[in-house]
């Protein structure tokens, strides 16, 4: 299984099968139709808590990752509920963060590839 991710800005493609939005706030600027998000998945972003408390600052990058992972393994209806998702067939997870790098989608790809 890859799961795969893409900033939600990044011209959709056939490729990217269904596309999940993983983020709790719809991405600024887009409208849906443009977006072409197929299932958007709230409840699997982290805690706005977390996501507030990460700003996404690479120095707290790690500890970000620890407790997010933390944050999954507590929601395990919403992780099945993806998980279902991706053995459907093919599924790119989205995102609306600038740092490619450093965002829950980074996360999460790992989380379900482990």
């Amino acid at each position: 299984m890859t799961v795969r991710i893409k900033r939600v800005y990044e011209e959709p493609s056939f490729s990217d099968g269904k596309r999940i939005l993983v983020d709790r706030l719809w991405p600024r600027g887009l409208t849906k139709e443009k977006a072409k998000i197929d299932l958007w998945l709230k409840d699997i972003a982290p805690s706005q808590e977390l996501r507030e408390w990460f700003g996404h600052d690479p120095e707290k990058w790690q500890e970000f990752q620890q407790r997010y992972t933390h944050e999954l393994d507590a929601n395990e209806d919403v992780v099945a509920q993806l998980r279902q998702e991706l053995s459907a067939g093919a599924v790119t997870l989205v995102y609306g963060a600038k740092d490619e790098q450093h965002n829950d989608a980074v996360v999460l790809q790992e989380y379900l590839s482990a």
